[in-house]
């Protein structure tokens, strides 16, 4: 049988997370999302960058269905098929996260999406995939009384029959113009250790065990000691060559113009203020600091790509906000990703927001692929 790693993917939003995995080599065969218009960008995409569709198909519905009755035993069906025919299955996904945010709702376990996260680990235990991804904020992992939930969750985790390993990435040591820091937790099964002839000494990998980074391109300590521009006045379609000693490859403009953003589809995408026009002019090319309308410097990385609670990013040298199509590039997605017409905008900055960088889980998934022994 021909060397095959199957993936089930949970909380999929528009698709990020699996695009990046299935570039890596993973076969992508169900898909669950529970917000229609999310579920409806990730079928378009997949027809624009002309990919089959999942071999067990879509369902639209809340994540707790599984964890009982027939959506149980429909799962349990599937997760026996991909037992049978692939040589391993996971299950990959992050849980929605502002309840463990700095930044959000801080309600943790007790929110409606902290509570999400226990339902995926819970499904996680009842059907025991060969190994899983868990990806969350870095709030989850950082703060105090939400850490002591990450611990639990670990623990059940543990005792189920999982060895896991964990860290704190940052997209942008994988080439995403981004400084997005977020929570990784990934485990095998056991007795999938043993076979591979890994000795197993505990309930987590012994350091330099698993490839963390294998796949990270440029170490935080040389991108984050850069020359970096700072800011620059704002003025509308100026030009502004760029600084030696930094890496442009890592900067909005190269982004901008890597993914052709002026002629994609989603140019023209973007909010229209009726007033307030001059607020969009005062704002200096690089000045991130305020929580809301942060202009992005051409010369240097993005911020979070995050459009909740009222956070505006601004173009570099345009009186405007950024476009889908520019969002769209900060999230290191191919140029060839593009969100149907028919979506709010709203909904479709929403998804780009929530999405985790292309790049990164690309590198994530080749590093899992590496592990596992299943590289060509």
């Amino acid at each position: 049988m021909e060397k095959q790693v199957t993936i089930f993917s949970f909380f999929s939003g528009a698709g990020f997370l699996d695009l990046g995995f299935e570039m890596a080599g993973f076969k992508v065969a169900y898909v669950n999302e529970v917000f229609e218009p999310f579920m409806d960008a990730y079928k378009y995409a997949r027809h624009c960058l002309n990919l089959p569709s999942p071999e067990h198909g879509y369902y639209l519905g809340n994540i707790i269905d599984f964890t009982e009755g027939n959506q149980k035993l429909a799962l349990s069906k599937l997760v026996g098929i991909a037992r049978e025919n692939t040589n391993l299955f996971g299950f990959i996904g992050g849980p929605p996260c502002p309840d463990f945010s700095v930044g959000g709702k801080n309600k943790g376990r007790e929110g409606e999406n902290g509570k999400l996260s226990s339902n995926y680990i819970d499904i996680i235990c009842q059907q025991k995939p060969d190994f899983f991804l868990f990806e969350n904020v870095e709030g989850l992992w950082k703060t105090k009384k939400h850490h002591a939930f990450y611990e639990e969750i670990k623990q059940k985790l543990h005792n189920t029959g999982y060895v896991t390993t964990e860290r704190l990435i940052n997209a942008i040591e994988y080439g995403v113009p981004q400084d997005r820091n977020r929570i990784i937790l990934i485990g095998f099964r056991k007795e999938i250790l043993v076979k591979m002839g890994i000795a197993i000494d505990g309930l987590e990998l012994p350091p330099g065990v698993f490839p963390w980074e294998s796949y990270i391109i440029y170490p935080r300590a040389k991108i984050f000691s850069c020359p970096w521009n700072d800011r620059n006045p704002f003025q509308e379609d100026s030009i502004l060559e760029c600084p030696k000693n930094i890496y442009k490859e890592l900067t909005v403009e190269h982004w901008f113009k890597k993914n052709n953003v002026d002629n994609h589809p989603n140019s023209k995408h973007y909010f229209k203020p009726r007033q307030g026009m001059a607020r969009f002019e005062s704002v200096e090319e690089g000045d991130d600091s305020k929580k809301s309308f942060k202009r992005l410097h051409r010369w240097r990385y993005s911020p979070t790509v995050c459009y909740g609670n009222n956070e505006v990013h601004l173009h570099p040298y345009k009186k405007r906000r950024i476009s889908v199509a520019e969002a769209l590039a900060l999230q290191s997605l191919p140029k060839e990703f593009a969100f149907p017409d028919h979506l709010s905008l709203t909904n479709i900055f929403k998804a780009i927001g929530n999405g985790v960088p292309f790049l990164a889980a690309q590198a994530l998934a080749l590093s899992i692929i590496d592990f596992l022994g299943f590289a060509e």
